[in-house]
């Protein structure tokens, strides 16, 4: 094997790269080894890399690199081809097809084209000729440093794109990207967090997004503010201890407690009973909750993730929701959007439900035409994403074609059966009609319509209530 001399003026070049450079501080936390049969190039190597790198470790031959490699995750490898025993580029291979993911440089005295290709085959991230200079090792260095850095965004990114469909955060618009920026922005923090948004809008996937990316360890716990009688909810929220009512026959631990070092979402959180606001009030600022019929308090660790399709300041002003709860609350507020006002994520939206439903059903896709995109895009939408899945339910489950599955609208796409021939109508006055019309098809039952809207009785009893106090 050729010799390489280390010369005194490539030692006083060495030791001139170092103070003269701008230290690159990430490279304080990495871990590099350098693997080369030269004591010179081992020495020289060394020092150029000693006072960039957090931690330098050297090796001989490919027994003594895999020893180092079991007690060590490096960042870098930098290795001769030429080894004694076994070769850096046959190691380096293995390497790979045992999952290794560490950038490698090669260094050689002996190149050609063919080896040169072998480098690159074996996922090397340079290929450097001896003798070289500390300045050509570490502009390499750096090209390597700055690609792994890029992979690992890469990676972050692809798993934050499948977290995001994984939770039905489906959308490319502008206003769904803002919203996916302020839950990764907000989740990892401790902070209240209220949800705002129509029914249908998926405020529930936005706060199971938020508990996803939160790391919290606990779970992640849903209730229903306006399906539980106020009489229970206390119980349901706290738990109770034996005997605390009549038929409390034994302990029952609350939603609070389940949803310990998680997080704990109150869906419809304008429904709670005003006696009931004043006992999650207590629970915010002492972080403490009282079963039922109990004498002591127990602590807990829970985040509360709120939702509402109200506005809950015209309910305080109403009397209807206390001042100091909607503030405690109103950390950080999380709009979300219509479909309305999203309309170019239709097409998201349909492959999404699409390919889910279809597979958990064991039918085949519907291929949507452009013509069927154009009718769904055409439509109001008053029940918003979630009417949006219930068409595409109803598409597979009949087989129909979705003009057929969703009343009002035409073969021109425009919602010729809602508007009475009109020609412009406000969107609350199209939202009434498609409800009414869908009451109607349902023979006045609010239950069945409901489910067809994809929204809850409660809310479409309200909005009919709403309509008749107008009249």
């Amino acid at each position: 094997m050729a010799e390489y001399a280390l010369k005194n003026e490539d030692i006083n070049q060495t030791e001139a790269v170092v103070s003269s450079e701008v230290q690159n501080p990430s490279l304080k936390q990495k871990a590099v080894l350098i693997i080369d049969d030269e004591p010179g190039i081992r020495s020289f190597l060394q020092k150029g890399m000693q006072k960039r790198f957090g931690l330098v470790e050297l090796a001989e031959d490919i027994p003594t690199a895999i020893a180092l490699t079991e007690r060590c995750n490096f960042d870098l490898i930098i290795a001769d081809i030429r080894l004694p025993g076994q070769s850096g580029l046959d190691w380096v291979t293995q390497l790979r097809e045992q999952g290794g993911t560490m950038a490698v440089i090669f260094i050689t005295a002996h190149a050609s084209v063919e080896t040169a290709i072998d480098a690159l085959r074996a996922g090397a991230a340079d290929f450097i000729l001896k003798p070289f200079r500390m300045d050509q090792i570490m502009a390499s260095v750096e090209r390597c440093m700055e690609r792994q850095q890029l992979l690992r965004e890469n990676v972050v990114l692809r798993r934050e794109v499948e977290q995001l469909h994984d939770s039905g955060m489906v959308g490319h618009c502008q206003t769904m990207k803002n919203v996916c920026e302020v839950i990764k922005r907000i989740a990892p923090m401790p902070t209240t967090v209220l949800i705002e948004g129509e029914s249908g809008t998926g405020k529930e996937l936005a706060a199971r997004a938020i508990h996803q990316w939160s790391g919290r360890s606990g779970s992640f716990v849903p209730i229903n503010c306006g399906a539980i009688t106020a009489e229970l909810m206390e119980s349901e929220l706290f738990g109770h201890v034996k005997g605390a009512f009549t038929g409390a026959h034994q302990v029952r631990e609350g939603l609070f407690t389940y949803a310990n070092n998680g997080t704990l979402f109150l869906d419809e959180i304008g429904e709670m009973p005003l006696p009931m606001q004043v006992h999650l009030l207590r629970v915010l600022e002492e972080q403490t909750i009282r079963p039922v019929g109990s004498n002591h308090e127990l602590p807990v660790d829970v985040r509360i993730i709120a939702a509402t399709n109200r506005d809950l300041s015209e309910e305080v002003e109403s009397g209807n929701f206390r001042q100091d709860l909607f503030y405690r609350l109103n950390v950080v507020t999380v709009r979300m959007p219509t479909l309305r006002e999203r309309l170019e994520d239709i097409p998201d939206l349909v492959d999404f439900f699409m390919q889910k439903m279809a597979s958990d059903m064991g039918v085949p896709p519907h291929q949507m035409s452009n013509r069927e995109l154009v009718q769904l895009r055409s439509y109001s939408w008053p029940g918003n994403v979630r009417e949006l899945k219930n068409v595409i339910e109803r598409c597979l489950l009949l087989d129909q074609a979705p003009d057929q599955c969703l009343k009002g609208i035409s073969a021109t796409g425009k919602v010729t059966s809602l508007t009475d021939g009109s020609d412009v109508l406000l969107l609350e006055e199209i939202e009434k009609r498609h409800i009414l019309k869908v009451l109607d098809m349902e023979g006045g039952n609010k239950s069945a319509a409901a489910r067809l809207l994809g929204v809850s009785r409660k809310t479409l009893e309200r909005k009919v209530q709403a309509w008749r106090s107008a009249e």
